[in-house]
Protein backbone atom coordinates (compact mmCIF):
# COMPACT_ATOMS: atom_id res chain seq x y z
CA UNK A 1 0.00 0.00 0.00
CA UNK A 2 1.07 3.51 -0.42
CA UNK A 3 2.47 6.30 2.07
CA UNK A 4 0.03 9.37 1.55
CA UNK A 5 0.24 12.86 2.64
CA UNK A 6 -2.58 15.07 3.59
CA UNK A 7 -3.53 18.63 4.12
CA UNK A 8 -6.04 20.12 5.73
CA UNK A 9 -6.87 16.54 7.29
CA UNK A 10 -8.58 17.91 10.42
CA UNK A 11 -11.34 19.71 8.13
CA UNK A 12 -14.25 17.91 6.82
CA UNK A 13 -12.79 16.29 4.18
CA UNK A 14 -9.54 15.97 4.70
CA UNK A 15 -10.42 13.96 7.90
CA UNK A 16 -12.92 11.85 6.02
CA UNK A 17 -10.50 11.45 3.48
CA UNK A 18 -7.80 10.38 6.40
CA UNK A 19 -10.16 7.43 7.48
CA UNK A 20 -10.68 6.17 4.15
CA UNK A 21 -7.03 6.27 3.28
CA UNK A 22 -6.54 4.00 6.91
CA UNK A 23 -9.43 1.86 5.96
CA UNK A 24 -7.31 0.98 2.64
CA UNK A 25 -4.23 -0.09 4.71
CA UNK A 26 -2.36 3.32 3.51
CA UNK A 27 0.02 5.19 6.08
CA UNK A 28 -0.84 8.28 5.91
CA UNK A 29 1.14 11.80 7.16
CA UNK A 30 -1.08 14.80 7.72
CA UNK A 31 0.36 18.53 8.21
CA UNK A 32 -1.08 20.23 11.25
CA UNK A 33 -0.96 23.74 12.07
CA UNK A 34 -1.43 23.30 15.50
CA UNK A 35 -1.81 21.39 18.37
CA UNK A 36 -5.59 20.97 18.04
CA UNK A 37 -4.75 19.60 14.41
CA UNK A 38 -2.09 17.36 15.21
CA UNK A 39 -4.35 16.04 17.85
CA UNK A 40 -7.44 15.16 15.70
CA UNK A 41 -5.40 13.56 12.61
CA UNK A 42 -3.53 11.24 15.09
CA UNK A 43 -7.16 10.40 16.17
CA UNK A 44 -8.14 9.20 12.80
CA UNK A 45 -5.09 7.39 12.00
CA UNK A 46 -2.46 9.84 10.84
CA UNK A 47 0.99 10.32 11.66
CA UNK A 48 0.89 14.61 12.42
CA UNK A 49 3.60 16.79 11.05
CA UNK A 50 4.17 20.38 12.09
CA UNK A 51 3.71 22.95 9.60
CA UNK A 52 1.41 25.21 7.57
CA UNK A 53 0.82 26.08 3.85
CA UNK A 54 3.24 28.99 3.89
CA UNK A 55 6.50 26.83 5.14
CA UNK A 56 7.59 25.11 2.12
CA UNK A 57 10.15 23.86 3.98
CA UNK A 58 7.77 22.03 6.89
CA UNK A 59 5.71 20.96 3.69
CA UNK A 60 8.58 18.81 1.88
CA UNK A 61 9.61 17.71 4.94
CA UNK A 62 6.04 16.20 5.60
CA UNK A 63 6.11 14.77 1.62
CA UNK A 64 8.99 12.59 1.72
CA UNK A 65 9.05 9.31 1.35
CA UNK A 66 5.10 9.96 -0.14
CA UNK A 67 3.89 8.32 -2.66
CA UNK A 68 0.56 9.75 -2.79
CA UNK A 69 -1.00 13.59 -1.86
CA UNK A 70 -4.10 14.67 -1.61
CA UNK A 71 -4.26 18.94 -0.95
CA UNK A 72 -7.69 19.45 1.06
CA UNK A 73 -6.68 22.40 3.34
CA UNK A 74 -8.36 25.76 1.90
CA UNK A 75 -9.55 28.96 3.42
CA UNK A 76 -13.27 29.12 2.73
CA UNK A 77 -14.46 32.17 5.19
CA UNK A 78 -16.53 33.42 5.68
CA UNK A 79 -15.37 36.75 5.40
CA UNK A 80 -11.38 37.48 4.69
CA UNK A 81 -9.75 39.81 2.08
CA UNK A 82 -8.41 38.97 -0.92
CA UNK A 83 -5.03 38.87 0.14
CA UNK A 84 -5.96 36.60 2.67
CA UNK A 85 -7.77 33.89 0.27
CA UNK A 86 -4.87 34.15 -2.21
CA UNK A 87 -2.18 33.62 0.54
CA UNK A 88 -3.91 30.17 1.58
CA UNK A 89 -5.64 29.18 -1.43
CA UNK A 90 -3.14 30.22 -4.22
CA UNK A 91 -0.27 31.11 -2.77
CA UNK A 92 -0.18 27.86 -0.27
CA UNK A 93 -0.99 25.57 -3.32
CA UNK A 94 2.08 26.48 -5.13
CA UNK A 95 4.18 25.79 -2.07
CA UNK A 96 2.19 22.35 -1.90
CA UNK A 97 2.95 21.48 -5.80
CA UNK A 98 6.49 22.15 -4.97
CA UNK A 99 6.75 20.60 -1.92
CA UNK A 100 5.62 17.65 -3.74
CA UNK A 101 7.64 17.70 -6.91
CA UNK A 102 10.79 17.96 -4.07
CA UNK A 103 10.06 15.20 -2.64
CA UNK A 104 9.60 12.93 -5.68
CA UNK A 105 5.80 12.48 -4.72
CA UNK A 106 4.39 10.56 -7.54
CA UNK A 107 0.86 12.14 -8.27
CA UNK A 108 -0.84 14.83 -6.33
CA UNK A 109 -5.13 15.13 -5.84
CA UNK A 110 -6.07 18.41 -5.33
CA UNK A 111 -9.72 19.55 -3.63
CA UNK A 112 -11.41 21.45 -6.20
CA UNK A 113 -15.09 23.35 -6.15
CA UNK A 114 -17.32 24.00 -8.52
CA UNK A 115 -17.27 27.52 -7.28
CA UNK A 116 -14.47 27.65 -8.95
CA UNK A 117 -16.54 28.36 -12.21
CA UNK A 118 -18.88 30.88 -10.39
CA UNK A 119 -19.31 34.53 -11.06
CA UNK A 120 -22.97 35.45 -11.03
CA UNK A 121 -24.12 33.38 -13.17
CA UNK A 122 -26.27 30.26 -12.65
CA UNK A 123 -24.51 26.76 -13.74
CA UNK A 124 -26.69 24.42 -15.30
CA UNK A 125 -25.86 20.45 -16.33
CA UNK A 126 -22.10 21.96 -15.97
CA UNK A 127 -19.43 19.92 -17.29
CA UNK A 128 -15.64 20.53 -16.75
CA UNK A 129 -15.05 21.92 -20.39
CA UNK A 130 -16.85 25.01 -18.22
CA UNK A 131 -14.11 28.00 -18.07
CA UNK A 132 -12.30 28.60 -15.05
CA UNK A 133 -13.15 31.81 -13.50
CA UNK A 134 -10.17 33.37 -11.67
CA UNK A 135 -11.63 37.00 -12.66
CA UNK A 136 -14.63 36.09 -10.29
CA UNK A 137 -15.53 39.67 -8.05
CA UNK A 138 -15.52 36.88 -5.21
CA UNK A 139 -12.31 35.85 -3.72
CA UNK A 140 -13.23 32.18 -2.95
CA UNK A 141 -14.26 31.30 -6.34
CA UNK A 142 -11.33 33.27 -7.94
CA UNK A 143 -8.90 32.05 -5.50
CA UNK A 144 -10.04 28.49 -6.06
CA UNK A 145 -10.15 28.92 -9.84
CA UNK A 146 -6.36 30.64 -9.79
CA UNK A 147 -5.47 27.33 -7.70
CA UNK A 148 -7.01 24.85 -10.16
CA UNK A 149 -5.09 26.21 -12.82
CA UNK A 150 -1.91 26.29 -10.84
CA UNK A 151 -2.29 22.41 -9.96
CA UNK A 152 -3.51 21.17 -13.41
CA UNK A 153 -0.83 23.20 -14.86
CA UNK A 154 2.10 22.02 -13.31
CA UNK A 155 1.24 18.14 -14.28
CA UNK A 156 4.47 16.54 -15.69
CA UNK A 157 5.80 12.80 -16.11
CA UNK A 158 7.18 13.32 -12.72
CA UNK A 159 4.29 14.66 -10.79
CA UNK A 160 0.86 13.97 -12.61
CA UNK A 161 -1.81 16.01 -11.07
CA UNK A 162 -5.50 15.54 -10.61
CA UNK A 163 -8.54 17.81 -9.84
CA UNK A 164 -11.58 16.91 -8.34
CA UNK A 165 -14.88 18.75 -7.99
CA UNK A 166 -17.23 18.20 -5.16
CA UNK A 167 -20.55 20.53 -4.75
CA UNK A 168 -21.88 21.58 -1.63
CA UNK A 169 -20.71 18.78 0.44
CA UNK A 170 -22.46 17.41 3.44
CA UNK A 171 -22.79 14.88 6.26
CA UNK A 172 -21.87 13.95 9.83
CA UNK A 173 -19.14 16.10 10.87
CA UNK A 174 -19.58 19.00 8.85
CA UNK A 175 -17.77 22.04 10.65
CA UNK A 176 -18.85 24.46 8.82
CA UNK A 177 -21.71 24.55 6.24
CA UNK A 178 -24.37 23.14 8.82
CA UNK A 179 -23.09 24.61 12.06
CA UNK A 180 -23.52 27.83 9.51
CA UNK A 181 -27.34 27.07 8.55
CA UNK A 182 -28.54 26.75 11.71
CA UNK A 183 -26.97 28.96 13.54
CA UNK A 184 -28.22 31.69 10.56
CA UNK A 185 -31.85 30.18 11.39
CA UNK A 186 -31.78 30.13 15.19
CA UNK A 187 -30.97 34.07 14.97
CA UNK A 188 -33.11 34.99 12.22
CA UNK A 189 -30.91 36.37 9.82
CA UNK A 190 -31.45 32.89 7.01
CA UNK A 191 -33.91 33.52 4.26
CA UNK A 192 -34.56 31.94 0.94
CA UNK A 193 -33.47 33.48 -1.80
CA UNK A 194 -35.88 33.90 -4.93
CA UNK A 195 -37.89 31.21 -3.06
CA UNK A 196 -34.93 28.40 -3.08
CA UNK A 197 -37.36 26.33 -5.54
CA UNK A 198 -33.91 26.32 -7.68
CA UNK A 199 -31.97 22.79 -8.58
CA UNK A 200 -29.13 22.49 -6.94
CA UNK A 201 -26.23 19.23 -6.69
CA UNK A 202 -24.33 18.09 -3.46
CA UNK A 203 -21.74 15.28 -2.57
CA UNK A 204 -22.22 13.56 0.43
CA UNK A 205 -18.67 13.41 1.94
CA UNK A 206 -17.93 10.20 1.49
CA UNK A 207 -18.95 10.48 -1.90
CA UNK A 208 -16.14 13.37 -2.80
CA UNK A 209 -14.04 11.01 -0.63
CA UNK A 210 -14.69 8.18 -2.95
CA UNK A 211 -13.93 10.53 -6.24
CA UNK A 212 -10.86 11.70 -4.10
CA UNK A 213 -9.82 7.75 -4.26
CA UNK A 214 -10.67 7.05 -7.70
CA UNK A 215 -8.70 10.17 -9.18
CA UNK A 216 -5.04 9.14 -7.47
CA UNK A 217 -6.18 5.67 -8.91
CA UNK A 218 -7.22 6.53 -12.18
CA UNK A 219 -7.82 10.35 -12.67
CA UNK A 220 -5.94 11.22 -15.89
CA UNK A 221 -2.66 13.77 -15.55
CA UNK A 222 -3.69 17.37 -15.77
CA UNK A 223 -7.76 16.78 -15.54
CA UNK A 224 -10.71 18.08 -13.25
CA UNK A 225 -13.82 15.46 -12.34
CA UNK A 226 -16.84 16.58 -11.05
CA UNK A 227 -18.55 14.77 -7.92
CA UNK A 228 -21.51 14.82 -6.72
CA UNK A 229 -24.51 12.55 -5.06
CA UNK A 230 -26.09 11.39 -8.86
CA UNK A 231 -29.22 13.58 -9.08
CA UNK A 232 -30.35 16.99 -8.36
CA UNK A 233 -32.70 17.92 -5.70
CA UNK A 234 -34.59 21.23 -4.87
CA UNK A 235 -32.33 23.20 -2.87
CA UNK A 236 -35.07 24.61 -0.43
CA UNK A 237 -36.48 20.90 0.38
CA UNK A 238 -32.44 19.25 0.90
CA UNK A 239 -31.78 22.46 3.39
CA UNK A 240 -34.69 21.86 4.63
CA UNK A 241 -34.25 18.09 5.64
CA UNK A 242 -30.42 19.21 6.91
CA UNK A 243 -31.96 22.06 9.50
CA UNK A 244 -34.44 18.26 10.38
CA UNK A 245 -31.85 16.47 11.15
CA UNK A 246 -31.10 18.69 13.76
CA UNK A 247 -34.35 19.16 15.09
CA UNK A 248 -34.12 22.98 13.46
CA UNK A 249 -37.82 23.86 11.34
CA UNK A 250 -36.48 25.38 7.79
CA UNK A 251 -37.98 29.38 7.97
CA UNK A 252 -40.69 30.44 5.81
CA UNK A 253 -38.96 34.05 4.75
CA UNK A 254 -37.92 34.64 1.52
CA UNK A 255 -36.31 37.50 -0.60
CA UNK A 256 -37.14 38.00 -4.31
CA UNK A 257 -33.29 37.27 -6.05
CA UNK A 258 -33.45 40.70 -7.26
CA UNK A 259 -33.68 42.03 -4.46
CA UNK A 260 -31.06 40.17 -3.46
CA UNK A 261 -28.94 40.80 -5.90
CA UNK A 262 -28.92 44.39 -4.88
CA UNK A 263 -28.33 43.81 -1.30
CA UNK A 264 -25.06 41.77 -2.01
CA UNK A 265 -23.83 44.86 -4.26
CA UNK A 266 -24.74 47.11 -1.46
CA UNK A 267 -23.04 45.43 0.93
CA UNK A 268 -19.91 44.05 -1.20
CA UNK A 269 -19.40 48.21 -1.86
CA UNK A 270 -19.90 49.23 1.42
CA UNK A 271 -17.07 46.84 3.33
CA UNK A 272 -14.88 47.73 0.42
CA UNK A 273 -15.05 51.26 1.00
CA UNK A 274 -15.03 51.18 4.44
CA UNK A 275 -12.58 47.82 5.08
CA UNK A 276 -15.13 46.49 7.14
CA UNK A 277 -13.90 43.18 8.85
CA UNK A 278 -15.67 40.05 7.82
CA UNK A 279 -18.35 39.98 5.23
CA UNK A 280 -21.37 41.98 4.78
CA UNK A 281 -24.90 40.22 5.64
CA UNK A 282 -25.11 38.72 2.66
CA UNK A 283 -21.78 38.45 0.00
CA UNK A 284 -21.54 37.46 -3.76
CA UNK A 285 -20.90 34.00 -3.04
CA UNK A 286 -23.20 33.28 -0.67
CA UNK A 287 -26.08 34.69 -2.72
CA UNK A 288 -24.75 32.83 -6.14
CA UNK A 289 -24.50 29.47 -3.85
CA UNK A 290 -27.74 29.55 -2.01
CA UNK A 291 -29.71 31.83 -4.82
CA UNK A 292 -28.99 30.39 -8.19
CA UNK A 293 -29.25 26.99 -9.85
CA UNK A 294 -26.60 24.77 -9.92
CA UNK A 295 -26.33 21.24 -11.36
CA UNK A 296 -23.48 19.05 -12.63
CA UNK A 297 -22.63 16.41 -15.26
CA UNK A 298 -21.16 13.54 -14.07
CA UNK A 299 -20.08 11.93 -16.90
CA UNK A 300 -16.78 12.27 -17.36
CA UNK A 301 -16.21 10.81 -13.33
CA UNK A 302 -18.15 7.77 -14.47
CA UNK A 303 -16.47 7.00 -17.39
CA UNK A 304 -12.91 7.97 -16.99
CA UNK A 305 -12.98 6.84 -13.24
CA UNK A 306 -15.44 4.48 -12.79
CA UNK A 307 -17.20 7.19 -9.93
CA UNK A 308 -20.61 5.66 -8.42
CA UNK A 309 -21.64 7.53 -5.58
CA UNK A 310 -21.09 5.37 -2.38
CA UNK A 311 -23.75 6.77 0.07
CA UNK A 312 -27.36 7.69 -0.34
CA UNK A 313 -29.19 11.31 0.75
CA UNK A 314 -31.00 8.86 2.86
CA UNK A 315 -28.34 7.50 4.13
CA UNK A 316 -26.32 10.79 4.87
CA UNK A 317 -29.54 12.09 6.75
CA UNK A 318 -30.17 9.26 8.65
CA UNK A 319 -26.48 9.28 9.80
CA UNK A 320 -26.52 12.97 10.51
CA UNK A 321 -29.83 11.78 12.63
CA UNK A 322 -28.27 9.31 14.51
Amino acid sequence: MATAFVTGGSGFIGGRLIMRLVEDGHTVRALARTEGAAARVAELGAEPLPGDLSDLDALVAAAEGADLAFHAAAWTGPGGTMAEFTATNVDGTRNVIAACRKAGVRRLVHVGTEAALMAGQPLVDVTESAPLRPDSPAPYPATKALAEQLVRSASTETLETVVVRPRFVWGAGDTSVLPELVAAVRVGRFVWIGGGMHLTDTTHVDNAVEGLVLAAERGQPGEAYFVTDGEPVVFREFVSELLDTQGVPAPRRSLPLGVARLLAEAGERVWKVLRRPGAPPLDYFTLWASGLQCTINIDKARTELGYVPVRTREEGFAELRA
